[in-house]
């Protein structure tokens, strides 16, 4: 196999009071308690059974985020689309600026619908778009069908994240929002593997149709397993909720309470270092495969690169849900980006084959695990009424790194620049992660925390 070219072309807030008729201390629906736990360490066993449902349909995520990346080589040479490298990149950053859209919308109207509706209402989006993606006659119509799968997609991570964290104990709590986002790999590494034989067999549309299973198989599982953490206000009229939420001392939802003081200064922080750290995930993801082409490897050696990636990734979530509990989500966040900067720039040297596997791992681990440590440190530090709306601005502010790199990725090649341009890139975007997440650790020693300890 040939190498890469080196000049190639204090504590958290109260959160909100449980709703009548259930169980202090534990989420529920409809008025029903969520499982059997006992005290805060307690992890009820319906509980178990919504987080895998969440998780199954972060695993969708993960695919959508490698699935264009594993056609995009095909959609240029097959399609007759007249699509150029850069038109391409254009393509492929339309899903992410319908995550955008979605990431900040559904955060929001989950803390004031309810989770449970806005996570599969998302998914129903994501899942029929993703499908009539498959049938696409042009590219202006694919383009346009990825767009609007992006807003399910980018609704349901901040809608799940925000669920999760209220479905399990503080103690469990950033633990399992680091686990639960290990689906994106796994979903990024379904894709790689399916690309491999399928592609060449059937063609890239057969990629698209995976979107049957959520439909069929997830849709319903949530519809039975997911509960409704925010009852009492979801099911009344806003002007009604708002008298509620008054009567009960309750403070508002909304961008106008999470963007200013306490919250305004981590906000900013957490949402630039979440936009520096998709850059370089979903700049990976979606250019690898073809970048590794356009450096020797033949189309099946390509999409073992990107299935190291995203075994790095799922390494990344375990690695860095032990390291986050022990050491704090920020600081391990912060050697995450490091390892995963060091890593990219190696890959411009121009090494082995082996090695490259190794640094593509390491970007892996790196890059998801600094974002799955932001998620967690974010859904730490603010209070339940306005967790959903902070994840989701978080997120939807972060998107525009991911709707940026594709089409800068796609403009760096199409320049000239080669290969290692886009490495560059994407390594520059992980190290000014890491700086940004330590401003966010200067600022809480110099200023009074709002959110928990380690945060």
């Amino acid at each position: 196999m040939n190498h890469i070219p080196s000049a190639a072309a204090p504590q958290r807030h109260a959160s909100t009071p449980a709703p009548a008729g259930a169980r202090a201390g534990s989420p529920s629906g409809a008025g029903t308690p969520l499982g059997a736990g006992t005290g805060p360490a307690a992890f009820p066993k319906r509980s178990i059974m919504a987080v895998l449902v969440c998780w199954l349909l972060v695993v969708f995520d993960g695919y959508d985020l490698i699935v264009y990346g594993t056609v995009q080589g095909s959609l240029i040479s097959d399609t007759g689309w007249g699509l150029t490298k850069a038109t391409a990149g254009t393509i492929g950053s339309m899903a992410f600026v319908g995550m955008m859209i979605g990431a900040i919308f559904a955060g929001r109207m989950s803390d004031s619908w309810g989770r449970r509706r806005t996570i599969l209402g998302c998914a129903v989006v994501f899942s029929v778009f993703t499908i009539l993606c498959a049938f696409a006659p042009n590219a202006f119509i694919f383009g346009a069908l990825r767009l609007l799968a992006g807003i399910g997609l980018g609704g349901l991570v901040p809608s799940a994240n925000a669920l999760v964290a209220e479905l399990v104990p503080p103690k469990w709590r950033s633990t399992i929002a680091t686990l639960m986002m290990s689906g994106v790999p796994i979903g990024g590494s379904i894709a790689a593997l399916a690309g491999i034989p399928l592609i060449p067999a059937f063609g890239w549309p057969v990629m698209f149709l995976v979107g049957v299973l959520a439909l069929v198989v997830v849709i319903p599982l949530g519809l039975r397993y997911l509960p409704e953490t925010l009852p009492s206000e979801a099911g009344k009229a806003p002007d009604q909720a708002a008298n509620s939420n008054q009567a009960a001392g309750k403070k508002p939802v909304g961008f106008g309470s999470l963007l200013r003081p306490p919250f305004l200064g981590l906000s900013v922080l957490y949402a630039l270092a979440t936009l520096a750290t998709l850059f370089a995930w979903y700049g990976l993801g979606t250019w690898l495969p073809n970048l590794m082409q356009l450096a020797g490897y033949n189309l099946g050696s390509a999409l073992t690169f990107a299935l190291a990636l995203n075994l790095g990734a799922v390494a990344g979530s375990v690695i860095t849900a032990w390291a986050g509990t022990r050491f704090g989500p920020v600081p391990t966040a912060i050697a995450a980006a490091a390892v995963a900067a060091a890593g990219l720039l190696v890959l411009v040297t121009g090494p082995p084959v082996a090695v490259v596997y190794l640094m593509l791992v390491l970007a892996g681990v790196g890059t998801h695990g600094t974002q799955c440590l932001i998620i967690a440190a974010v859904a730490s530090h603010y209070p339940a009424h306005l967790r959903g709306t902070a994840l989701g601005w978080a997120l939807g502010v972060g998107r525009i790194g991911a709707v940026a790199a594709p089409q800068i990725g796609g403009l760096l090649l199409a320049a000239g620049l080669g290969v290692n341009s886009n490495f560059l890139a994407f390594a520059g975007a992980a190290a000014v992660a890491a700086i940004l997440l330590g401003f966010i650790i200067t600022k809480n020693s110099t200023s009074k925390a709002v959110g928990e300890s380690h945060v």
